[in-house]
This record gives structure tokens, sequence and C-alpha cells, in this order.
């Protein structure tokens, strides 16, 4: 008698465009989907400026897609999203925005049991290709499981005009990912967690891939966007291999958290995780200094200052991190004390 009983749903993009000028082709991605009519955009307002205006053309005519311009991923929004596609009947959602707005598709997708499909309009991190997204809560931003795009379709020329910084954090973001599997490693040996070695892979061959072209990533350049998509698209799959972020997200995505808890506001999600990556490494034993370097390389921050931190905020961040998921195991451990967090902090730079 046979007792192996796994089963295991690993859901991906059926379809990813990313090139110049191809917002005009998403009718032909809809078709290909065999979408119903009625569908609806989530977008904001710049963002619908910057595309959703041209998207809404392209559809006419061929699909009856209403429009929502919301705000931020709260629970608020995620309700007024869920409304509009019942009240238009939608049949699929266009996701048109920032992280914000591909994260409220996702969740909005999940639970209306409706496809969606994510179009960005710049790339400061990781999660337009993934199945988790993040809402604000009171107690802080809260990582959640959530349907996975049907298609992505990533326009180089209109992710090109959205500030520099958004691309660096993105960039920074999947360079943690060095970091996400040292912690990964960690657990396994330690605690024998669940781990997937298609997943390890995908992410650790995102982030190395944008190590090594770290000095071609400059503003202002289409060719950047082109060389930073695909790395950035891979990291999100390689959650959806998972079935958790565990292979994107480990010690340096808690440092950030605590930072949002503690002092919202002050830098980008992908900024806070490339800095936290470089202490990570160190107190892992590993080579610190080559992350810094690719995120100086990419004009992404390495120094608490630059993200907006006074170095007391820091070493305070630092020590309050190992508590904001106190389910995943890393190198933090149950926490490391400010004298620890001091020394780490100043031993590389960071302050």
């Amino acid at each position: 008698m046979d007792d192996f009983d796994k089963a295991k749903i690993m859901e991906f993009p059926r379809s990813v465009l990313i090139g110049h000028d191809v917002l005009d082709r998403l009718p032909e991605m809809c078709a290909s989907f065999r979408f119903g009519k009625a569908g609806l955009m989530v977008t904001g307002g710049n963002t619908y400026s910057v595309a959703g205006k041209a998207i809404e053309d392209y559809m006419s005519g061929k699909y009856e897609v209403s429009v929502l311009k919301t705000g931020n991923a709260t629970l608020e929004s995620l309700e007024e999203v869920k409304t509009a596609a019942a009240e238009t009947k939608s049949t699929f959602i266009l996701a048109v925005g920032g992280g914000s707005k591909i994260d409220l598709s996702k969740i909005a997708s999940d639970d209306l049991g409706i496809p969606f499909i994510s179009i960005p309009t710049n790339a400061a991190h990781d999660g337009m290709a993934s199945d988790r997204a993040t809402l604000k809560m009171d107690i802080g931003p809260q990582s959640v499981s959530a349907a996975s795009p049907l298609g992505v379709l990533a326009d180089t020329h209109v992710i090109c005009q959205s500030p520099y910084r958004f691309l660096a954090s993105g960039c920074a973001d999947v360079i943690s990912n060095l970091t996400a599997l040292k912690d990964w490693e960690f657990a396994r040996r330690l605690r024998n967690e669940d781990f997937s070695r298609s997943a390890y892979s995908l992410s650790l061959y995102a982030a190395e891939t944008i190590m090594e072209n770290s000095e071609l990533i400059r503003p202002d350049l289409e060719e950047s966007v082109w060389i930073a998509l695909r790395p950035i698209i891979i990291s999100g799959i390689s959650m959806s291999v998972a079935g958790s972020s565990r292979p994107t997200s480990g010690s340096e995505h808690m440092f950030s958290h605590a930072i949002d808890i503690m002092y919202p506001g002050r830098a980008m999600h992908g900024e806070q995780c490339g800095v936290g990556s470089i202490m990570m490494m160190y107190l892992h034993g590993g080579d610190w200094k080559v992350i810094r370097d690719a995120l100086d390389n990419i004009g992404a921050p390495t120094t608490g200052r630059q993200i907006g931190l006074k170095d007391e905020e820091v070493i305070e961040a630092l020590t309050l991190a190992a508590g904001i998921r106190k389910d995943r195991f890393t190198i933090l451990g149950n926490g490391i004390n400010r004298e620890t967090a001091a020394k780490v902090a100043k031993a590389t730079g960071v302050i």
C-alpha cells in the first residue's frame, strides 16, 4: 500500500509580454484568454493618465471596461474594488498601476473568482507577477495569499517614464533575495522547514541577474528597464512555485516591515529591503560588500540616512525586526540586542 499522499498547486501567469509600446496588444491578450465582454480597470489618478486612458481607448469597441480610480491597498479600497466589480458584472480585472493597484486586484480576483491581468506602470518591487499581496492594516503591512495574474503586460516605455527611484527600488527588492534564500536554507537545516529547490533556483537566478547587470541599470534608459524586468518578474514567479514568499522574503523584509510600522513613509519597500539585506548578509557571514556595491551601482540606498532613518532608528528597527513574523525563522532567531544591532549597522556602514 503506497501511503505517499502529496498534492501541490502552482499558479503562474499564462502569458507574459514585455516590450516597447505594447499596450495596444492588450485586447489580443484578453481574446486569447476568452474573457467575457465586461471588465473592470483598477487604477489611480496618475496611472490612469500614464497608461489607463490609452488602455481604455484600445479596449473600446471590443470590451466594456469600467474604470475605478482608487487609493492604497487597504481593506476599504479592497471593498471598493469588489463592489465595483460586482455592480458592473465584470468578468475580469485589469490592474493598471503600481504595487497597490496590483495587490488590490490580486486579492479581489481571488475573492471573486475572476481572472486579472497585471499591467505595471512602474517596477518598484517584484509583486507584479506573484500570488502574494500586501494589505496596509492598522498593525502594519500584512502579506496575504492571493491570485496569480493570468497575464502580465509590461510596457517598457511606460515604465521608463516613472521616476528612476522606482526601478532602483525594484532591483534592490530582488537583490535582497540573496539573504531571504540564506534564511530559507538556515531554516531548512535547523527546523527542517519545507524547501523548494525550483523556487530557490528561480529566486537566485533573478537576484544574480540584477547583480551581474548592476552597472548597466541607469536612469532614463529604456534598455535598463528591459534588463531589470525579466528578473523582477521571475522573482515574483518563484513565490508561486514555493507557495509562499519564502524565496524572496526573510530577515531583510522583517527589518523593512519594522520600519513601516515604526517610521512609516520614510522610504520605499525595496529600498528598505536592500539596506536590510546588507546587514543580514553580514550576520550570515556572507559577502555583504558585494550586495552594497551592486546597490550603489544601481543608485539604490545603502545607508540608514539614505532611507530617512537616524542611526538610533536603524538600531531600533533592527532589534524589533525578529518579532514582526514569529512564524518565520531567520538569522535573527528570537531577536538581537541593541549592542549587537549597533555593531552590525556600524560594521556595514549602514550607520
